[in-house]
């Protein structure tokens, strides 16, 4: 049987200029998924292929000879998804639709699918696919035992660019931040082997890999088993030129960790500051203090470990002062690269039922739900308050001279992609405006009109 998987993405991230800036803030990869279950369908004797948007344009034309199509979704690309499984079963394809969206709201998706995939997909895709499963709606079981789950199969995968293999060595987060998804779709916290972690290692290094990614939503959630895993790295020499990793500020406490992570070149890390309201990280369940955070920020530039800062704007008790604290904040320690995320109420989680309760949801149509765009009333700004001060963050943070304090920290080559992220940054603030302008059908102008005529109503 041939099978097909589709990772979709939403038109803007398909745009030339949000590839170039991807490709400056990182370096390419493609969600592990679709080639974990494209192992396992290839195991069982079928022919896969994988496709992904992000970096390359699909030609739909090979999905002509497919007897089934799998699509993941997240929320941003959703409708994309939806899109791309409506026009192939127009073609009488079969289509299964899995991901975390879909997984929060199966109801949904199923109006696009001839089947869908709740959780997590290892344990049934093969009964899927080969129709020993025929409920519409699929609910898989948790999967205990993660060593037993193939690695992902790159030689499936047609799209051209992939430059960093994408590693995951746990399920779940001890954490449970009132926003986050992937801690309510992959619950409870589960951890592989160290051996079986090292095997994947081994394969990457056989494939030709540069650099590397650890996926984990906490790599250094449980340390003693960080530090035995980067012991290994190091004495079998699974050494990759860049490593990026998400971690906590608790990281900071561990000296030997540090250490540990700068000698096996994980030396860039996302940490979720979120904010430096107490208030706010307390009403998140974030679990640190802002002496946590700055004590992270001290540790990491020690040891020469890269720090992408992650904030979250619009916090019901940030105001617009908080925000640009942040900023500044992220400035002051040197980030190397700052994530501002403006808070984004996800299907599924706390956040996003409180705010159906309290009928702040500005609109449903999921493309807006990136993070990048603003889908709710705030408490203490307008809505439209709030998207200005996210693309005020990207404009304040990245600014030119900044570019070479970076250089004289993290070397050239930091500085040379923050010079490039400094122009990127510019060309898009200045698209979006534009675009805000000109288009009478903008969603920013009905941000702006809506926040007006909220002002007017109070």
């Amino acid at each position: 049987m041939k099978v097909v998987f589709i990772v979709p993405t939403d038109s803007i991230r398909r745009t030339p200029l949000y590839r170039i800036g991807g490709n400056i803030y990182g370096y390419s990869n493609i969600i592990t998924g679709p080639l974990i279950l494209g192992h396992i369908l290839k195991n069982a004797g079928h022919c896969v292929d994988v496709y992904e948007e992000l970096n390359d344009n699909i030609d739909f034309s090979q999905c002509n000879n497919a007897d089934v199509i799998g699509i993941y979704t997240m929320t941003s690309c959703a409708p994309r998804a939806y899109q791309i499984a409506d026009a192939l079963r127009a073609r009488s394809k079969r289509v299964i639709i899995g991901g975390m969206h879909a997984s929060a709201v199966p109801e949904e998706a199923i109006k696009h699918a001839d089947q869908v995939i709740v959780g997590e997909a290892e344990s049934v895709i093969k009964d899927v696919v080969e129709k020993n499963i025929d409920s519409k709606i699929i609910h898989a079981p948790i999967i205990n035992d993660l060593d037993k789950i193939p690695f992902p199969d790159y030689s499936l995968l047609r799209s051209s660019h992939c430059n960093a293999a994408n590693v995951i060595t746990t399920r779940g987060c001890p954490f449970c931040c009132s926003f986050c998804t992937t801690s309510r779709m992959f619950h409870p916290y589960r951890e592989r082997s160290v051996e079986n972690v090292i095997e994947e290692l081994r394969y990457y290094k056989s494939l030709g890999f540069k650099y590397m990614n650890f996926e984990d939503d906490n790599f250094t959630a449980n340390k003693n088993r960080t530090k035995e895993l980067l012991r290994r790295m190091i004495k079998e020499n699974l050494i990759f030129k860049e490593t990026f990793f998400f971690g906590r500020t608790d990281l900071a406490e561990d000296d030997e960790l540090l250490q540990l992570l700068q000698q096996a070149h994980l030396n860039r890390v996302l940490v979720g500051i979120e904010s430096l309201n107490q208030k706010s990280l307390n009403s998140i369940h974030k679990k640190q203090k802002i002496v946590d955070i700055e004590k992270c920020a001290n540790k990491l530039a020690k040891y020469k470990i890269r720090l992408i800062a992650s904030l979250v704007l619009g916090l019901d008790n940030d105001n617009i002062s908080d925000i640009r604290r942040g900023v500044d904040f992220c400035r002051h320690i040197h980030a190397y690269q700052l994530q501002p995320a403006i808070l984004t109420p996800f299907p599924g989680t706390p956040v996003y039922r409180q705010f159906d309760q309290e009928n702040r949801l500005i609109t449903n149509n999921w493309r807006y739900f990136d993070m990048m765009n603003v889908t709710f009333e705030p408490h203490n700004m307008s809505a439209w308050k709030l998207q200005k001060e996210f693309l005020r963050a990207v404009r304040k943070f990245y600014d030119f001279t900044s570019s070479f304090k970076i250089i004289k920290i993290f070397g050239i080559n930091s500085g040379l992609r923050r010079l490039g992220l400094w122009l990127i940054s510019r060309f898009g603030i200045i698209i979006a405006y534009c675009y805000l302008a000109v288009s009478q059908h903008s969603y920013y102008k009905k941000l702006k009109h809506f926040s007006a005529n909220k002002n007017l109503q109070q």
